[in-house]
């Protein structure tokens, strides 16, 4: 099990910025697959993004060209650089890993998008 703890949401007015952060509890250099998530109220969880140990990136196609997920190895943290945001990303961001059958994660953070 990895435990993980997201951080970096807030409030931000359309066509800002914001970066999360997920730090995880272990040493992620084996973890298959890392990723970002989000539930908005009355729908369900989607991907946003996932990036694979071997550097394989997924987007989703509502924030590709915006968004950029990355993983810092040495600080055990993946990273989703959100911008520019617009009023429909406002979520609940969830980080996620899997690592063959196991799938973990984090508590949420929430993303407040003002138009």
């Amino acid at each position: 099990q990895v435990d993980l703890v997201e951080s970096g949401g807030g409030l931000v007015q359309a066509g800002g910025s914001l970066r999360l952060s997920c730090a995880a509890s272990r040493n992620i250099f084996t973890i298959n697959t890392m990723g970002w998530y989000r539930q908005a109220p009355g729908k369900q969880r989607e991907l946003v993004a996932a990036l694979t140990a071997s550097g394989r990136l997924s987007y989703s196609d509502a924030v590709k060209g915006r968004f950029t997920i990355s993983r810092d190895n040495a600080k055990n943290t993946v990273y989703l650089q959100m911008n520019p945001l617009k009023p429909e990303d406002t979520a609940v961001y969830y980080c996620m890993v899997q690592n063959g059958p196991n799938v973990d994660w984090g508590q949420g953070t929430q993303v407040t998008v003002s138009s």
